[in-house]
C-alpha cells in the first residue's frame, strides 16, 4: 500500500493546491484546476491499489499531480522557464531541494508527445522515479473515456480551432493508443474501461454522420 496521509506535508499541499488554482485560472476548459482534481484523485487511487514500492512517495504523488501542467508548452507565459518553474515555486514554498528536483523531474516526464519521441527514457525515469508511473497514468486516463472526449473538443475549439472532423481524427492518431501504454495494473484496467467507451461513441459518431450524408452506415469491426 501507498504511504499514509500522515506522511503528507498537508502545509505545502496546501500552498501549491492555492498556486495552482490561480495559475490555471486562466486556462481553457480543457486543462482548468477541474482537471489537475481529476487526475489528483486518480493518482491517489492509483497509488493506493498499486502493489507497494518502497521508493514510492504518497506525498511526491500528490505534488506531481498537482504540478503536472504547471509550465507546460502550450500554456507557458512569456519569461517562464519550464525546465525549472515547479523547481522554483517548491523551493520558495518551502521543500528542500531533493523533493523539489524530483517533482520537477516527474513534471517534465508526464508528457505523451515526449514519450512518443523517446520510450526507453521515460522507462528510466520510471524506474528511478516511481511516482511517475503513477502520475502519468493518471494524467492519460483523464484524456480518455467520456471526460476525455469533452477535454477533445474543448481544446479543440479553444486551442487550434480544427474541425470536428480532425478531432475524431485524434482519436486514431493518440487517444485509442494511450491503453497500451498505461505503466500500472489499475491504469492499464481503467484505460480499457474507458477506450471501449470512446469506440461506441465513435461507432454512433459514424453512424450519425453517415444518416446525416445519406451513406450506408459503417459497419462495425
Amino acid at each position: 500500500m501507498a504511504a499514509p496521509d500522515a506522511l503528507v506535508d498537508k502545509r505545502l499541499v496546501n500552498s501549491v493546491t492555492e498556486y495552482v488554482k490561480n495559475y490555471m485560472a486562466n486556462y481553457d476548459g480543457s486543462h482548468d484546476f477541474h482537471h489537475i482534481e481529476r487526475v489528483l484523485g486518480l493518482a491517489k487511487h492509483i497509488d493506493a491499489h498499486s502493489p507497494d514500492v518502497p521508493e514510492r512517495d504518497a506525498q511526491v504523488v500528490v505534488l506531481s499531480a498537482l504540478l503536472h501542467d504547471v509550465g507546460d508548452k502550450k500554456y507557458l507565459k512569456p519569461g517562464e522557464d519550464s525546465s525549472s518553474l515547479v523547481y522554483d515555486l517548491l523551493i520558495s514554498l518551502g521543500s528542500n531541494e531533493k523533493l523539489a528536483r524530483k517533482v520537477q523531474t516527474i513534471c517534465l516526464g508526464v508528457s505523451y508527445s515526449s514519450e512518443v519521441k523517446d520510450p526507453a527514457r521515460v522507462q528510466d525515469l520510471i524506474k528511478s522515479h516511481p511516482e511517475l508511473a503513477v502520475v502519468q497514468d493518471a494524467d492519460r486516463l483523464d484524456a480518455i473515456g467520456s471526460i476525455g472526449i469533452g477535454r477533445l473538443f474543448t481544446f479543440g475549439g479553444a486551442r487550434t480551432q480544427r474541425s470536428m472532423d480532425d478531432s475524431i481524427q485524434h482519436f486514431h492518431d493518440k487517444l485509442l493508443k494511450i491503453q497500451s501504454m498505461m505503466k500500472t495494473e489499475v491504469g492499464r484496467k481503467l484505460a480499457e474501461e474507458r477506450t471501449q467507451r470512446m469506440q461506441e461513441f465513435l461507432k454512433w459518431w459514424g453512424e450519425e454522420a453517415a444518416f446525416s450524408s445519406g451513406l450506408p452506415a459503417p459497419v462495425s469491426v
